[in-house]
């Protein structure tokens, strides 16, 4: 039997949020037993034209909740991007968790076809659902997942795959 959207989509971006939720514990621990102010963590970034850690857990979120909005038809929940700490951003992970985990699967049955447009600075790109999510929101949402991670570990926290898998010590 093929997997659901639902199956598919939802799971992996609450194990991921596990993740990321768990190694910005870590990095928030790491900066205190260190003496490094939480911004040159929050701040980081790997050049000056890429978006700072901050950032990069706000997109995860609104990749996960854009994903069920656009296929399950659910109705979405603001999240500005106002966060400026371990706390508000772990607030926001467990806010968006709380939403993915009230989506029904049964809003996904059938929508395989269904037509999702996606609104970007140079216009709209269209998909399948089923393409929506296996092209582009998983792999964006695994892209900002991978570079939250990148971020703490280039400021030395201690991490390492298994953490980023969800099976961290």
């Amino acid at each position: 039997m093929p997997s659901s959207l639902y199956e598919s989509s939802l799971p992996a971006f609450l194990r991921g949020f596990a993740s990321l939720d768990a190694i910005l514990e870590r990095g928030r621990a790491f900066a205190d037993e260190q003496g490094i102010t939480h911004d040159a963590l929050l701040n980081a970034r790997l050049i000056a034209d890429m978006a700072p850690l901050t950032a990069q857990i706000q997109r995860c979120s609104d990749t996960a909740r854009n994903a069920a909005v656009r296929i399950g038809q659910v109705e979405g929940v603001a999240m500005p991007d106002t966060e400026t700490s371990f706390d508000e951003l772990q607030a926001r992970i467990a806010a968006t968790v709380a939403f993915l985990e009230a989506v029904p699967a049964k809003s996904f049955e059938g929508r395989e076809e269904a037509s999702v447009t996606l609104p970007t600075p140079n216009g709209e790109m269209r998909f399948t659902a089923r393409d929506y999510v296996q092209g582009f929101a998983l792999p964006n949402f695994y892209f900002h997942l991978t570079m939250a991670y990148a971020l703490l570990r280039m400021k030395g926290v201690p991490l390492g795959k298994l953490d980023y898998l969800g099976g961290g010590r």
